[in-house]
């Protein structure tokens, strides 16, 4: 079973979900903060042409102990994010690795760091691992796994057939750097406030895969980004895991993901604020009440 961004087979055993990390960058604006978005490629297997936020998946290199000399430490040990120290390090890394490489921001400390600096990095760090390394050891930089704030865990159900265990990370926005996509893995890029975006997925205008949508709307009420640090460091860390289920509609029936406090998943404590539910409506996965869950 497929929708425009997930492809289902309940019948498989599940695989393993592997390990992933996504940054919100946020920065303040005169209307409100805004958080960089990017769009990606509608090619991609995985959440083709959603609106997301920079981030992939953990690479073996990103365990590599020569970054202990190149990054910050993680500003927080919270058991429920990793199950260690070196694989929160990891996580960071690859959050800032892929932030870089998605979104042309680097978050370091240091000192400065213009925008054509980055991008000059970015092309390179494309073809050449080693580029990012050699860069900060250059420049006396490190990688600012201190600036990161954990925000939420999702753990993609397991009737995925690609299945990530992303870590939320929230972060300021770095000074001088605008940020950019790639023309390779995201298409298109753009800072915007949480509502805007939202408002265009309730117009159909933009697809957001469910733990998008809801960051989104955690982040809403936001009225700057000391607001959102805030919101992060209040937020449970547990992990989410979304339960696959079948749900009435115009057509007799369609798909629906349980979030934890839904009548019909198996964990009956809510773990993020909303709607339980997303239910496939018209290729997108619309937030509702699940039948008999609290307003």
């Amino acid at each position: 079973m497929t929708s425009r961004l997930l492809e289902f087979d309940p019948g498989a055993p599940p695989v393993i979900a592997r390990d992933a990390a996504t940054i919100i960058v946020a920065r303040d604006a005169p209307e409100g903060p805004e958080i960089f978005c990017v769009e990606r490629n509608k090619k991609s297997r995985f959440l083709g042409g959603a609106i997301v936020f920079p981030g992939g998946k953990l690479d073996e290199a990103d365990r590599d102990r020569a970054w202990d000399a190149l990054s910050s430490a993680p500003g927080f040990a919270r058991e429920s994010f990793a199950p260690d120290p070196a694989t929160l390090r990891a996580l960071a890394i690859a959050a800032l690795r892929e932030t870089l490489e998605e979104a042309a921001l680097l978050i370091a400390c240091g000192g400065d760091v213009t925008g054509g600096d980055v991008l000059a990095l970015r092309a390179r760090a494309l073809t050449d691992s080693a580029a990012l390394p050699s860069f900060l050891r250059d420049r006396g930089l490190l990688l600012d796994a201190a600036r990161l704030h954990p925000l939420a865990r999702w753990v993609t159900p397991s009737a995925e057939t690609r299945r990530y265990d992303t870590r939320f990370f929230v972060a300021v926005a770095p000074p001088g750097q605008a940020g950019a996509h790639d023309m390779q893995e995201t298409m298109a890029s753009f800072w915007a406030r949480p509502t805007d975006l939202l408002a265009r997925f309730d117009a159909s205008d933009v697809q957001l895969a469910p733990p998008t949508h809801r960051t989104l709307e955690v982040l809403a009420g936001a009225t700057s980004v000391a607001a959102i640090l805030a919101i992060a460091a209040r937020a449970r860390l547990a992990p989410i895991c979304p339960k696959l289920v079948h749900a009435p509609s115009d057509e007799g029936s369609t798909l629906a993901l349980t979030l934890p406090g839904d009548p019909e998943h198996d964990e009956p404590e809510a773990l993020v604020e909303g709607r339980s539910r997303y239910v496939l409506r018209s290729a997108h996965w619309r937030p509702e009440h699940g039948p008999g869950a609290s307003r």
